[in-house]
C-alpha cells in the first residue's frame, strides 16, 4: 500500500511540475525570453507527466499547432492507461 501512495505522489507531483513548466514556457515565448527544449516536455510526458503537459498545453494554448505534441502527447497518454490497465488486470 506504502509502494502505491509513493507511486501516485510522484505522478501527482510530476503532473503539477508538467502543468507549471508549461505555463512557463508559454510566459518565456511571450516574453522571447529563453526556452524549455521540446524534448524536456516529452520527457516529463514519458515519465509520467503527460497529463499536466496535456492540460497545460491546452489551457495557455500552447504548443498546440505543434503536431508532434498534439498528436504525441495524447499517444502517450494512450500508452500509459493501456499499461496501466494491463498492470491492474495482472
Amino acid at each position: 500500500m506504502d509502494l502505491l501512495i509513493l507511486f501516485f505522489s510522484y505522478l501527482a507531483l510530476l503532473n503539477i511540475y508538467s502543468f507549471y513548466l508549461m505555463g512557463a514556457d508559454k510566459k518565456r515565448a511571450i516574453n522571447r525570453s529563453r526556452r524549455v527544449p521540446e524534448k524536456t516536455f516529452f520527457s516529463l510526458a514519458f515519465l509520467g507527466g503527460s497529463i499536466g503537459v496535456f492540460i497545460g498545453m491546452n489551457l495557455f494554448r500552447h504548443k498546440t499547432l505543434h503536431r508532434s505534441f498534439s498528436v504525441g502527447v495524447p499517444v502517450i497518454i494512450l500508452v500509459q492507461v493501456l499499461f496501466f490497465l494491463e498492470f491492474l488486470l495482472v
